[in-house]
């Protein structure tokens, strides 16, 4: 069965950091994009960071550029989500996700995804 589970959330002071991890099982993890989103409280679901099947191209939300960083290890079919200079509105549940397809240019929005991990909390305390 084709499954995404995340790990590494918790409870964090601004500026510190945290790095969030993803294991895929199920599917073949090293040919499809993965990304990863994030929802706070009465907000919709956005896009926090992309990474392809090689690990060789990343997108970033302008809000966490320069600060998350995106990787992948295909031997391992984890993907990681590193985490540094947390502000308090990183506060959200974060969730990782996978196409399941390949295509050009795929939106970096999340109806263009089509499996989901459960999520894991972020919390940043000011």
């Amino acid at each position: 069965q084709e499954q995404l589970v995340e790990s590494g959330g918790g409870l964090v002071q601004a500026g510190g950091s945290l790095r969030l991890s993803c294991a895929a099982s199920g599917f073949t993890f090293n040919i499809y994009d993965m990304g990863w989103f994030r929802q706070a409280p009465g907000k919709e679901r956005e896009f926090v960071a992309r990474i392809n099947w090689t690990g060789t191209n990343t997108n970033y939300a302008d809000s966490v550029k320069g600060r998350f960083t995106i990787s992948r290890d295909n031997a391992k079919n984890t993907v990681y989500l590193q985490m540094n200079s947390l502000k308090p509105e990183d506060t959200a549940v974060y969730y990782c996700a996978t196409t399941l397809y390949r295509a050009r240019n795929i939106p970096l929005t999340a109806d263009a995804y089509r499996l989901w991990g459960q999520g894991t909390q972020v919390t940043v305390s000011s």
